[in-house]
């Protein structure tokens, strides 16, 4: 039997003795080693510093007395209370342009004029036409007149002869030729009718061609140049646009349905509008329409609002910013909002272990009894206030909230006193 030799070229071989390692390899693991050695020296060296020189404690404020002010956001443009747009109900060429923009104008007062020379002259032949239809039932008059004393004085040689003569054919001829007669009479008077009736479209168009301003108002678009051709065969053209009264004027804001149950008519508002960032326009809300918009998936109602602009520093169409002032209190406990989403965190002997398999599968957690922010067995809202004996201790008060304007909540019950601190959250402080 052959003795077992290490040396053996084939045991050396698959054992690996007597290889040299690669230079570039052991650089390599040498780099790597070194790194972690001075991961591990760092995080021992912030651990025990953290430990030394820093701790945690809670962060407070005041609980105190003041007035709350909850409003709704909402955006929109800037109208007037009436405006009209005036155009012409006939086609034509403006002859004349007797108004242009920001002009005042009055109720009756001549903006523009249209060419009348057709106008005028169907009106000459509407006239000719009314003067022959009147002289035809003069005509058509005396012609009854005539077949009625015809007939007239047949019916008298009549009963004088005894019933003689004239015979019946001439008196009947004498009775159809007065119906003739009066039947000619009512068709011309029909004519006159008809020939007065086109007489007064024509003039009725004539007093048209003069384009009025219905009403008192400043003119905000002027839309009409002398000599163009105005086509109103098919829908009037707007040659002007009036705004009756720019003093009053309205804000239409488009209220967002989460909010507008909240919006009442009476409600007063305060908005801005780029023109003038640093000032504040007041506003009353005068009407909330039930019919609603939806733009881009978002479903918003209109609201009206009345403003006061006798100074004329708003113009129609401005976008404008407005706060509706939905709810006003005064004089309530008030507490920051952070206060009410303040959690404290678990101490560290009631915190959850997790198992190594928990790890690999983590799990939803059963949320703890009472929720975040609210008390085990409790339906409203709590805060945590400092324990007096022991500074380090917070102590859970349960409260009812009210209306929030975002920053702070009005605090309508509970065991919570104005000057009290409440726990807003956790700041580090060095020891």
């Amino acid at each position: 039997m052959k003795p077992e030799n290490s040396n053996d070229p084939d045991i050396r071989q698959t054992l690996g003795v007597g290889q040299s390692t690669p230079p570039h390899r052991s650089l390599k693991l040498w780099i790597i080693l070194s790194l972690l050695v001075a991961g591990a020296i760092i995080t021992v060296i912030m651990w025990r510093s953290n430990q030394s020189g820093s701790g945690m404690r809670y962060k407070t404020q005041e609980v105190r007395r003041g007035n709350l002010t909850v409003t709704v956001t909402a955006t929109g443009r800037l109208e007037p209370t009436n405006q009209v747009d005036v155009g012409s109900e006939l086609s034509g060429i403006i002859a004349t342009v007797e108004a242009d923009y920001n002009d005042r104008v009055q109720a009756g007062q001549v903006l523009a004029r249209l060419d009348t020379s057709k106008i005028e002259a169907q009106i000459l032949k509407s006239k000719a036409a009314l003067a022959s239809a009147e002289a035809n039932v003069r005509q058509m008059t005396a012609t009854v007149i005539e077949a009625e004393n015809r007939l007239a004085r047949l019916k008298e040689v009549l009963e004088m002869s005894g019933g003689k003569v004239p015979s019946r054919d001439e008196l009947g001829t004498a009775e159809a030729i007065l119906q003739r007669a009066t039947a000619l009479q009512s068709g011309s008077e029909a004519a006159v009718a008809e020939a007065r009736a086109t007489l007064d479209v024509s003039e009725t168009d004539l007093a048209k061609a003069v384009i009025r301003s219905p009403i008192n108002g400043i003119v905000l678009v002027r839309a009409v140049e002398p000599g163009q051709t105005v086509a109103a065969s098919l829908q009037a053209p707007v040659l002007f646009t009036i705004a009756e009264d720019l003093t009053r004027m309205q804000l239409h804001v488009d209220v967002d349905e989460a909010d507008v149950g909240q919006v009442t008519k009476g409600q007063s508002a305060t908005f801005t509008v780029d023109a003038y960032p640093e000032r504040h326009f007041s506003a009353d809300i005068i009407q909330v329409r039930f019919g609603s918009q939806k733009v881009e998936g978002v479903v918003t109602y209109e609201t009206l609002l009345s403003v006061n602009n006798s100074d004329l520093s708003l113009r129609p169409g401005m976008t404008a910013t407005a706060e509706i002032i939905v709810n006003k209190l005064d004089n309530a406990v008030l507490v920051p909002n952070t206060a009410l989403r303040f959690t404290p965190p678990k101490p560290e002997n009631e915190q959850e272990s997790v198992g190594f398999i928990d790890k690999l599968i983590p799990r939803r957690r059963r949320r703890p009894p009472g929720g975040a922010g609210r008390l085990a067995g409790s339906e409203g809202p709590r805060l945590w206030i400092i324990n007096n004996k022991d500074k380090d201790q917070i102590i859970p008060v349960p409260v009812t909230a009210g209306f929030s304007d975002g920053s702070f909540t009005a605090i309508t019950g509970g065991a919570l006193e104005p000057g009290q601190q409440v726990v807003v959250g956790m700041e580090t402080v060095q020891k």
